[in-house]
């Protein structure tokens, strides 16, 4: 079931820093919301706030309403999964292993379950040819896709992804974006940190744009790309479109 996530007056700092000022973030259950802006403006440091990797100093974070903030973190990020900018698989297991081992280790499914289950998640990303090969043998664009396979085979209730195309060659952008735009159309729950803006405009519900770790702007696509209201996001998109 996809599930509703806000996050009220998030408040972040890491020493002296502040990285996250009151931070106010919303997505509807089976809507997409994409967070746009500069690079430094505290648009990862939300994502590791909101799944609890950084633990925010103040406001709350609700899932379907309730607060989760007094919940076992590591359960907490059972429900949400992420995909980072750099893949993070394990050179050496196999593609199937690699998606398999957090539904043995967390989920506790025997080996034989966690490969089907594995093979599934495969087969919806497009690779479940290599399945038995070593991600070093795949390109840039399969290995991410084999990174989404992995967090979708925890079967979470909503999908951080960060920035997830800024590592691939241009040429692997638009299969990764488009494995997005699938699970979006599906009705999963997602929280999108990209630069990617005809994504942003295409495939969310809502976009945020933030800078200097506030929230300048939230509207719905259209509203936000072709009538900016801030001086500072008509600044941004005239350098980014």
């Amino acid at each position: 079931m996809a599930v509703s996530l806000t996050g009220t007056d998030i408040h972040l700092a890491f020493g002296a820093t502040q990285v996250l000022r009151g931070v106010d973030i919303h997505v509807d259950a089976g809507k997409t919301t994409t967070v746009i802006g500069p690079s430094g403006s505290g648009k990862s440091t939300l994502l590791r706030a909101l799944n609890r990797l950084h633990e925010p100093q103040r406001g709350d974070i609700l899932i379907d309403g309730r607060s989760v903030l007094a919940d076992d973190p590591d359960l907490l990020r059972r429900r949400i999964g992420m995909v980072f900018q750099h893949f993070n698989l394990f050179p050496h297991k196999t593609v199937a292993e690699n998606v398999a081992l957090g539904p043995r280790k967390l989920r506790k499914l025997s080996k034989d379950a966690a490969r089907e289950l594995a093979l599934r998640q495969l087969e919806q990303v497009g690779l479940a040819a290599k399945a038995d090969v070593r991600p070093g043998s795949l390109s840039g664009g399969q290995q991410q896709r084999v990174a989404i396979a992995r967090a979708l085979a925890m079967q979470p209730e909503i999908m951080f992804f960060d920035e997830a195309t800024s590592a691939l060659d241009p040429e692997l952008v638009k299969g990764v974006l488009a494995l997005m735009s699938d699970l979006a159309a599906g009705g999963l729950s997602m929280i999108v940190v990209t630069h990617e803006m005809a994504f942003a405009r295409n495939v969310s519900d809502t976009v945020v744009f933030m800078d200097h770790g506030k929230v300048v702007e939230t509207a719905a696509p259209d509203r936000l790309f072709d009538a900016p209201e801030s001086p500072r996001l008509q600044q941004f998109l005239s350098q980014v479109l």
